[in-house]
Order: structure tokens, then C-alpha cells, then sequence
């Protein structure tokens, strides 16, 4: 307002100013109206222009020469009083009385960082229409239109909170008009999809969508095409959405495969066998609880069978499949309500049924796997009613009252230690002939002269055998010698020559027996005779030489 006095001011002095100086000096006056002039427009022109800043947005608010804006009014129109639809993007912006006729006010830029999106409100606009708490959405690829002040209000832009909104960037918004609250994008994590249930109609011809969904002929929900109000009958794949929360709440639903274990909650009992050093086999109970583990579904499940109670631990692997995510959200909400309300009821009663047809020792047996696929077969259509795939059912520990297992265990304990005894008799014969094989080692040089003497006992037998032999058969020559010898010299004389014969084998031997006689033998007489004469007159031959036939003559000296 100063700058606009004061070129006022230099205008009045223009036209003024020569009216005060004479006429030989009218130069001097055309000369101050000159300068006031040149001042006058400097100063109009220094209120004609303004310079936006490169990360501000300029917003016009028009003061002066304008009609007053309408009852409930934000925005003027074009030629009104008030907060103008239009701004001035940077750099430098000339307009006539800019300064003078509009208040000037630099706003920052809005910037949306990544992973947020922009919750966009209306100041002004047509007014929403009945039931309808958000404004339509921005029809496709309009967005920057749209986010013009004048072509929002001219084109039926709705006020109040908007369906479309922002996504990351930076924007130039008229904030007299828009706005804007950041908020979390939706991001849907691998392994999961995201079921939408949409609060509002997108499209008016979208209206009746509805499509009837039922699964497993138990369970039936309204599904909708995308764009309709309800749910949405396709699952939000992972990625990130920027979808308006106020319009759109998204169900994240794993669709890993999951394993629920039911176990726990009750009370094992345990009948241990001990064995004595007799080989006597002795039996004591005792028992301890077990819990529920944190991470179970849920506690054992108890069966009645042959009127015992069993707990009967279960492992159940499911998947919630991506197009039958939309189904279980709408049927029952959650994955964990699923599991609680509906799938755990059903298995539980299943099992039972199940369980309660069949004998005790079934569930430790070779018909367990039996009984197994039984319960599976049985588990998969209970799953499919609340959109659950049963993908596998085991039974993980059957809690058999210890009683009935005793009689096996007893059988099983002395059949092992029957193989114990048997083992040990071995192992015993073994160390014997270990011990035997030892000692035989350590007396081996003993044995090995045994041995050699035994083979030069048995070396000597053969030579006495073979010298008897050779003894006999000189027996048996020397006798039939003496049996020639007999038939020629007489049976007499045989006999003297053998004794003779054994004599002189003795005077051999002993030489003092022979006494050598001077004796002078002639004659004619056989050789015995010659023998006598030298051996003398001893009383051991004299028996032996036979009577001297007649006509012998001897002679001593």
C-alpha cells in the first residue's frame, strides 16, 4: 500500500507541478513531471510482479476489485473476492497491481515419500451425495487434471474426503482447495495375498456384482467383482498398493504351508522294567504332565477306545490357497478363527470317530498308516467348508495306557535277555579258547620239544623194530647154517663149536680168563684139539673138548 501512495502521489505531482512555475520556466515544470511520471511507474510497476521460489507454490488470495464470494463458498470464481483457484508455479510472474490487488502467499511444495500415499480432502466442491461418506473416484489417468483447483471445481469435483489419492511424488496443490494426510502404503509380503473388501462402488454399473461362492457344498458367501462394495472375489498378489484405507481394508492370508500340532494337556503314564542280577524281571509305575507347547493348535486329542482313554497327538499340514483366500475372509474372517471355530472342531471329531473303530494296540502297529489315511480322507472336506487345504495328517505320538504294552515289553525283555545269556555263553567260550590258545602259545617251545621227542621215540621204535628184524632173519641164517652145519659135522659137534665159539667171544672180553700153557700139540687130531692144547688145561673148556680118539698122542714139556 505504501508503494501504491506513493505512485499516486508522483502521479498527482505530474500533473500539478507545472501549474506552479511561470511560463519562461514551463522547462522546469515539464522536467518534474517528467521525473514524476517515470517515479510513478516504477513504483506501479514494482507492485505488478512477484518471484515463486522453485520448491514453492504461490496462492492467490484477491483483496480488492471483486465480488464477495457466495454462502459456504472456499474458492472464489473467476471476478470474486476470496482464496483464488489459481496458482503460480516458480519463477518470475508479471501482473498488472498483482502486489496491490491479491495477497501473495508461498506454500512448499507436498512431497509423498515412498511407501506412503496421500489421503486427499476437498475444501469445496459439489456436495457428496446421499449414503456416500467419499467422493467419487478420479476417473483414470486424471489425476493431474484433477489436482487443477479450477478444473476440480468446474468438472463436478466432490467435497470432503476423497477416494482417489496421492501417490509418492512431489505436487503443486492449491492448498486453499486440497488437503492432504499421509498414511502407510499396503504391502502385501511374499507368501501372502491380500483380500480386499471394498466399503464403496467404484463404478455405478458394478452395483449388482455379487457372485454366490460355496465350497465343499457347506459354507456359502457373497463375493464381488473388483470395483464392487464387498469382497473382492481376486486376491491382491504380493507387491504394494496405494489403496485408501478409509475405503479399502486389506486381510493379509499367508498361503504357506502351515503345520498345526495338537498335543499336550494331559497326564503320561510310564510302567518301567528292571532286571536283577538273577535275571528277574520287575515292573514300577510312575507318570508326569504335559503341557500344552505355546506353538500348538491346540491339546492332544483324547479317543475312547476298547474303553480306554488314548490322547492322541496329531501334526495337520494346511494351506490356504490364494483363490480361496477371498472365501475364507469372507466366510469366517481369518486364517485363526479358521483354525479355531471351524477346522479344529472337525478334526477333533474325526478323529474320534475314527479312532473309536479301531483296537488300542492299531495306533502303534503296522496299521497305523491305515488309520492315518483314514482320518486325511476324512479331514480334507471338513478343511475345504471354511476355504482350508488339508494337505497331510499324522499321528505323532499315541499315548497307549502302559498297561497294554507291558505283556509286549515283558516279552520283548526276556527274549533280549535270553539273546543276552546266549551272548554271554559265547563270549565266554570264546575267552576260553582265547585263554586256551594263549597258553598253548606261551608252553609252544615245551610242545615243540614233546614233539621231537616223540618223532625220535617213534624213529627209535623203527630202528629196534628193524634191528629185531635184521636179528631175526641173522637168527634164521645163523640157523639154518647150523642146521647145514649139522647135517655135515653132527649134531654134537655143532653144539661144542657154538660153545666154543661163545668162549672165545668171553676171552675177548676178559683176557684174564685165558692162562696160555707151554704146551707142545702134535698130532694128527681135528683143530678143536689144537685149541684145547692153547687155551691149557682150564676147568672151562675141559667139560667142552670131546675124548681124544685112540692113537693120539700128547706131550708136555
Amino acid at each position: 500500500m505504501t508503494l501504491v501512495f506513493l505512485a499516486l502521489l508522483s502521479f498527482i505531482v505530474a500533473i500539478v507541478a507545472p501549474l506552479f512555475f511561470p511560463r519562461e520556466q514551463k522547462w522546469a515544470g515539464n522536467t518534474i513531471r517528467v521525473v514524476a511520471l517515470f517515479a510513478a511507474l516504477i513504483l506501479v510497476l514494482s507492485t505488478s510482479y512477484v518471484i515463486i521460489d522453485a520448491d514453492k507454490v504461490g496462492h492467490l488470495k484477491r483483496i480488492y476489485g471483486g465480488d464477495p464470494m457466495g454462502s459456504g463458498q472456499i474458492i472464489a470464481y473467476e471476478g470474486q473476492k476470496g482464496p483464488q483457484a489459481q496458482i503460480l508455479p516458480p519463477g518470475f510472474k508479471f501482473q498488472f497491481l498483482l502486489n496491490v490487488l491479491y495477497d501473495v502467499e508461498q506454500l512448499p511444495i507436498f512431497v509423498i515419500k515412498e511407501g506412503e500415499y496421500g489421503f486427499i480432502t476437498a475444501n469445496d466442491g459439489s456436495p457428496l451425495k446421499k449414503n456416500q461418506y467419499l467422493a467419487e473416484e478420479w476417473p483414470k489417468g486424471s489425476l493431474k487434471q484433477m489436482l487443477d483447483a479450477a478444473y476440480f471445481l468446474k468438472n463436478s469435483g466432490q467435497k470432503g474426503p476423497q477416494l482417489s489419492v496421492l501417490p509418492p511424488g512431489k505436487y503443486r496443490l492449491n492448498r486453499y482447495l486440497f488437503g492432504v494426510t499421509m498414511h502407510k502404503a499396503t504391502d502385501v509380503r511374499a507368501g501372502f495375498v491380500g483380500v480386499v473388501k471394498s466399503n464403496v462402488q467404484e463404478s455405478p454399473e458394478l452395483k449388482f456384482a455379487e457372485i454366490p461362492v460355496e465350497l465343499a457344498g457347506s459354507l456359502a458367501v457373497p463375493l464381488v467383482k473388483k470395483g464392487s462394495a464387498g469382497v473382492w472375489e481376486e486376491a491382491l498378489p504380493p507387491g504394494r498398493y496405494y489403496l485408501n484405507r478409509v475405503a479399502y481394508n486389506v486381510t493379509e492370508i499367508d498361503t504357506r504351508v502351515q503345520t498345526w500340532n495338537y498335543k499336550g494337556g494331559y497326564k503320561r503314564r510310564y510302567i518301567d522294567l528292571q532286571v536283577t542280577q538273577e535275571g528277574k524281571i520287575t515292573q514300577k509305575e510312575r507318570s508326569e504332565p504335559v503341557e500344552i507347547p505355546e506353538s500348538a493348535a491346540d491339546s492332544a486329542i483324547f479317543t475312547r477306545m476298547e474303553g480306554w482313554l488314548v490322547p492322541q497327538e496329531l501334526r495337520v499340514q494346511v494351506q490356504v490357497e490364494p483363490k480361496d483366500a477371498p472365501f475364507l475372509v469372507a466366510s469366517v474372517g481369518s486364517v485363526a478363527f479358521a483354525e479355531d471355530k471351524v477346522v479344529t472342531p472337525s478334526i477333533r471329531s474325526v478323529v474320534r470317530n475314527i479312532c473309536a473303530a479301531e483296537e488300542v494296540l492299531s495306533l502303534i502297529d503296522e496299521n497305523r498308516a491305515g488309520v492315518e489315511e483314514r482320518i486325511e480322507k476324512a479331514v480334507i472336506p471338513e478343511g475345504k467348508k471354511a476355504g482350508i487345504t488339508v494337505k497331510d495328517v499324522r499321528l505323532v505320538d499315541s499315548v497307549v495306557p502302559p498297561e497294554l504294552l507291558v505283556a509286549r515289553l515283558r516279552e520283548q525283555l526276556a527274549g533280549q535277555l535270553e539273546e543276552t545269556f546266549k551272548k554271554e555263553k559265547d563270549a565266554q567260550d570264546q575267552r576260553i579258547s582265547t585263554e586256551k590258545a594263549r597258553a598253548t602259545a606261551n608252553q609252544q617251545p615245551e610242545l615243540v620239544a614233546a614233539e621231537i621227542r616223540v618223532e625220535i621215540a617213534r624213529k627209535d621204535k623203527q630202528a629196534a623194530q628193524l634191528k629185531g628184524e635184521g636179528e631175526k632173519l641173522k637168527l634164521t641164517e645163523i640157523a639154518e647154517g647150523q642146521k647145514a652145519q649139522t647135517s655135515v659135522l653132527g649134531e654134537e659137534r655143532v653144539m661144542k663149536l657154538a660153545a666154543l665159539e661163545k668162549i672165545l667171544q668171553a676171552a675177548v672180553a676178559n683176557p684174564d680168563i685165558v692162562k696160555v700153557p707151554r704146551v707142545l700139540v702134535s698130532g694128527s687130531g681135528s683143530s678143536l684139539e689144537g685149541a684145547a692144547a692153547i687155551l691149557g688145561e682150564s676147568n672151562l673148556v675141559r667139560g667142552l673138548i670131546p675124548d681124544e680118539p685112540e692113537g693120539t698122542e700128547t706131550g708136555k714139556e
